[in-house]
């Protein structure tokens, strides 16, 4: 008796803790799509901060982005090359050490997450609509890098930052079409 007591006991106790376990996410992985040239259109909220522009990821370290909307920004393109930033605004430009920046700059997060993540062979992440989100950790905090089946950037998100930034009509860049003194989104 005491042994079908105890078969009993255990048998609801695995039936209990099966019942209170987090069900397991839909994680997979993907073809890796992040590590090439290719262009974007760029939608950005930071914070209270909505704005629209042009990204262009010319290489590891190499970006640019052009802002379109809102009027105090359009216009300003911001360049990321060889460890330098440089702002230019209608033929005004200047340059300042990457280094310079704060650790919370929104671009150099996504330059990070992206670029580190164009390394690997293939990305894995969770599945969502779709989707695949990748999680990671900077400096600056934690992120969610969207990417689609393709794996092509389509999202990038620091939400202890309030900062979520949705890319749209991404296009691959030749080589060929990259200017190799200076990239502009033209």
């Amino acid at each position: 008796m005491r042994k079908l007591i105890t078969s009993v006991f255990a048998v609801i106790m695995v039936m209990v803790l099966t019942a209170c376990a987090v069900p397991a996410k839909d994680t997979a992985e993907r073809r890796n799509g992040l590590n090439c040239a290719f262009s974007a259109e760029v939608s950005i909220e930071l914070d209270k901060l909505n704005a629209d522009g042009r990204v262009r990821r010319c290489g590891d370290g190499e970006w640019e982005i052009e802002f379109d909307t809102p009027n105090t920004l359009s216009g300003v393109m911001l360049t990321f090359s060889e460890g330098n930033v440089t702002a230019s605004y209608k033929g005004l430009s200047f340059s300042v050490p990457r280094t310079a920046l704060p650790v919370k700059a929104m671009m150099l997060n996504l330059i990070e997450a992206v670029d580190s993540s164009a390394r690997l062979e293939r990305l894995s992440g969770e599945l969502k609509d779709g989707m695949m989100q990748v999680s990671g950790s900077l400096e600056g905090g934690d992120y969610i890098l969207t990417v689609d089946s393709e794996g092509q950037l389509r999202g990038f998100e620091m939400p202890n930052n309030l900062l979520k930034m949705t890319f749209t009509e991404v296009t691959a860049i030749a080589e060929a079409e990259i200017p190799q003194a200076q990239t502009t989104l033209g």
